[in-house]
């Protein structure tokens, strides 16, 4: 296989290849109509010098730009659009000083979009930096809470017997590594005691070495680096932040299923959400899609997701899913926050987050999915999180 560019940089550091595997649909995968959906294609950009594709080194201007249109920069998939797209009707507007400062906080933040679902009606949209409704944001980690999602799609689909089951199950390349004896469920709750550095900053971390597994070993370099790691704690004892972890999952998931990410997504999530926009997932080496990261969709679309999970995701997951995906099955301390399955967790609420502020929070007792796309200076901020944590707060409490 030919890598047509390198990508290091970003939180995974993968190379995004121009060569895809083919992926046949399991039985069972599909529902009785999947035979008449449109096409899932391979989208492969123009090559370009990896110097470009340091996503992590973009200036800010490069990012408002490319952040919207990373298929142009990445090889990945294109789901279309739902047959059937969700509408979101419009309701009254958020009362006037309210509006006042998420606008305020939008400017504050650089965000791009943000969209206020509540008690089934939007009732706030605005954008800025450029971007517009029928344009797509990427989301980096908000990836994650989709495959999360796709978990829960193929243990209802019986794909996936159990999240006990050990992961060397679906993974045999992980046999007779730190990763013996480790369950799906510890992998969905990033508990399974093996070590990763996840500081981007760090060109020796775990992830900063993700870019020369890649190289080394094209596309076996996701088990090739996952069974290198070293046991730190008893699995289930120790909660640490991997995305190498999600792309395990992206990737069991794969196997069990016998359809890329993409692919199962089209069917578990773009239709039964109804999504308007389609959506791009980037591809790994493999031709599969990246498990921890990467996919681009409208700020309608997100919303939509949010409201996909909202409601409990219908008949694409097991009953109950969201409730115990977005629960804190992982507390950090005292605080009211926590993990559950690849879903942050809040006091009274739940929700995806990804680098340079991309959010969607879901507060089901008021029926509310609160959704930002953004263009931070930095890729990490506490007090941006905050801020928009406390605008939630604020949207839950008003009329």
């Amino acid at each position: 296989m030919k890598l047509k560019s390198l990508a290091s940089g970003i939180a995974l550091a993968l190379a995004l290849g121009g060569c895809a595997t083919t992926y046949t649909t399991a039985d069972g995968a599909s529902g009785a109509d999947a035979t008449q959906l449109a096409a899932v294609t391979m989208v492969t950009p123009q090559e370009r010098d990896p110097s470009q594709l340091q996503v992590l080194f973009w200036s800010d201007e490069q990012r408002s730009a490319r952040f919207r249109e990373m298929e142009n920069w990445f090889a990945g998939h294109e789901v279309p659009a739902a047959r059937q797209p969700r509408p979101l009707p419009q309701g009254e507007a958020l009362p006037a000083a309210l509006a006042q400062k998420i606008r305020a906080t939008m400017l504050e933040t650089n965000a791009a979009g943000v969209m206020v679902y509540k008690n089934g009606t939007v009732r706030f949209e605005d954008y800025a930096l450029g971007f517009s409704s029928d344009q797509r944001w990427t989301s980096f980690s908000v990836a994650k809470s989709f495959t999360s999602t796709l978990l829960g799609a193929a243990i209802r689909d019986g794909f996936i017997a159990s999240l006990d089951d050990p992961v060397t199950r679906y993974i045999p390349g992980l046999a007779g590594s730190a990763y013996e004896g480790v369950t799906v469920r510890q992998l969905a709750t990033m508990t399974s005691g093996v070590a990763w550095n996840e500081d981007y900053t760090d060109p020796n971390s775990d992830v900063a070495q993700m870019n020369r597994f890649v190289v080394e070993y094209g596309p076996e370099a996701i088990v090739a680096q996952m069974r290198e790691l070293k046991r730190e704690a008893p699995a289930g004892e120790k909660w640490v932040y991997k995305t190498g972890e999600t792309n395990l999952i992206g990737l069991l998931v794969e196997n069990a299923v016998g359809l890329s990410l993409a692919e199962y997504a089209q069917e578990k999530i773009v239709e039964p959400a109804g999504f308007e926009n389609g959506l791009f997932w980037m591809v790994d080496p493999r031709g599969g899609n990246i498990g921890g990261c990467c996919l681009s969709l409208s700020l309608a679309d997100y919303t939509r997701m949010g409201v996909f999970a909202l409601e409990g995701g219908g008949n694409a997951v097991p009953e109950g899913w969201f409730a115990e995906a977005g629960d804190s099955l992982v507390d950090f301390g005292d605080s009211g926050y926590g993990y559950g399955y690849q879903w942050w967790t809040y006091p009274g609420s739940f929700g995806a987050q990804g680098i340079f502020g991309q959010s969607i929070t879901i507060v089901p007792s008021e029926e509310l999915v609160l959704t930002v796309v953004s263009n931070w200076p930095t890729a990490t901020s506490s007090e941006n999180r905050a801020k928009w944590g406390a605008i939630a707060a604020g949207i839950a409490a008003s009329d």
